[in-house]
């Protein structure tokens, strides 16, 4: 028997709770998703049962909110929120409520922050429930606020920024009065904390990840623009970019040479690159696009002669810049790492056909390539068009897969021990000199190798007697 999707055993644990007597709904963003003819990522269950009807009704639970509600039911594998109706008020940090009181349905959607995140809908009966007109607003792709505007921002400062979220991925507008009060607030995210910002910003300059169209009520809708790409416009116009992510803000009016950047300013340019990242990219792509040129305005200069706008050495500092920007946003190790090694390299890529065979062998086999490669070729695409040396990168990198495996070095410390080379710089300086042998198929073997490195050990220790 095939496994359960999570719609099936959704739609299972809201007919378990309607037996039980209960009431039940799937909630929030599922049913948008749903309604828009998207398969829902997640499915939330918001139901009358406490959590400990909840708890006696279900098998396998995870009280990881009781006190707000909030429990895990564990099905097939899969987990899904249950939580029981609820009214919040009292709001005092701008992230979380003082006071939560169980309630009906409609003071539950009441308590939501978008019109379209606020639709309840019974998967048994197939009916939608809308107590705060979100199905009128799907129609017309508008993101709003239940209520007052500055009141829902006020209570939670993050919704600033899943306003533009939600308005980039769904490509909808954001409501004039919701928008005004984005921005009369905007400065308001700075007291949320860095990793939930982190989180908010990653999901809207991810790669899309499903179809650019979706149906409603049997139209077609397409997007204008790839979202990441609007993200960033949404972002600028909002002033939320200056606070979230302010070295970025300062590309707006950095120009850039138009023989080279027909584009016009570095955010242009970025903006160009973020729109042709392709679905399914990695998490990393969008990041190493937004920050490869991010010390470009710190390092910008004039030629008083010719009028050319220079940037020399942007992407070692911008490496540095990218570093800090990432650990301050909290992103984890490995992934920072990564990024900052495609900022700091994307300036070799122009060189590439000029490069000794040890050096370009060097770059085919970093760690990073496939993301500096995938990094390289947006760059062209977000300015002069051409893609020479990313072809020619394609060709040496499958021409390399032919080979046979060269990625181990040919000796290790140990080998050199074992040759009386004693470890130090000196012995650090030979591996290195053996590994650009290697790549530039000046030595093939670790007998070669050794050979070579007998001779060279007793010719510099008969210089060191003369």
């Amino acid at each position: 028997m095939a496994a359960a999707v999570p719609k099936q055993i959704a739609k299972g644990i809201v007919e378990r709770l309607q037996k039980a007597g209960f009431q039940a709904f799937w909630v929030g963003g599922c049913v948008r998703d749903f309604l828009l003819g998207r398969e829902p990522q997640d499915f939330d269950i918001a139901t009358d049962a406490t959590p400990d009807q909840v708890e006696k009704l279900f098998k396998r639970t995870i009280a990881v909110g009781k006190k707000f509600g909030v429990i895990v039911v564990v099905e097939d594998g899969h987990q899904f929120q249950v939580a029981t109706f609820r009214a919040e008020a009292d709001y005092q940090d701008g992230r979380r409520p003082e006071k939560v009181v169980f309630a009906n349905a409609e003071a539950d959607a009441l308590r939501r922050d978008f019109t379209v995140n606020g639709l309840f809908y019974d998967p048994v009966s197939a009916q939608t429930h809308d107590w705060v007109g979100g199905e009128k607003d799907l129609r017309a792709r508008i993101i709003r606020t239940i209520g007052d505007p500055q009141e829902r921002f006020a209570e939670d400062h993050l919704r600033l920024l899943r306003a533009v979220r939600f308005a980039t991925q769904l490509d909808f507008e954001i409501e004039p009065e919701t928008f005004a009060a984005v921005k009369a607030m905007a400065s308001k995210i700075q007291l949320i904390s860095a990793e939930r910002v982190r989180d908010e910003l990653v999901k809207l300059f991810a790669a899309p990840g499903w179809s650019s169209s979706f149906s409603l009520s049997g139209s077609t809708l397409k997007r204008e623009l790839q979202p990441a790409a609007r993200g960033l416009v949404l972002l600028r116009d909002s002033g939320l970019l200056k606070y979230v992510l302010p070295e970025l803000e300062a590309t707006v009016t950095c120009d850039q040479s138009p023989d080279y950047h027909p584009e016009g300013t570095v955010f242009e340019h970025i903006k160009l690159m973020l729109a042709k990242v392709p679905a399914g990219s990695s998490e990393s792509l969008p990041w190493a696009v937004l920050l490869h040129d991010i010390a470009k305005p710190v390092t910008a200069e004039k030629d008083p002669k010719t009028g050319s706008i220079h940037f020399y050495g942007h992407e070692k500092i911008g490496a540095d810049m990218a570093e800090k920007m990432l650990e301050r946003l909290r992103f984890p190790r490995k992934q920072t790492d990564e990024i900052v090694a495609a900022v700091r390299h994307h300036m070799q890529f122009k060189d590439v056909k000029q490069m000794r065979k040890a050096t370009l062998r060097r770059l085919l086999l970093r760690e990073t390539f496939p993301l500096e490669l995938e990094l390289h070729k947006l760059d062209c695409l977000g300015s002069h068009g051409s893609l020479e040396y990313y072809d020619f990168l394609v060709e040496q990198a499958k021409e390399l897969e032919k080979k046979p495996e060269i990625k181990p070095p040919l000796l290790t410390g140990k080998d050199l021990i074992d040759l009386g080379v004693p470890p130090g710089p000196a012995m650090g300086a030979l591996l290195e000199e053996i590994r650009e042998k290697q790549l530039a198929d000046e030595l093939k073997t670790p007998a070669e190798a050794k050979a070579w490195a007998r001779e060279e050990v007793r010719r510099r220790k008969a210089e060191d007697r003369s």
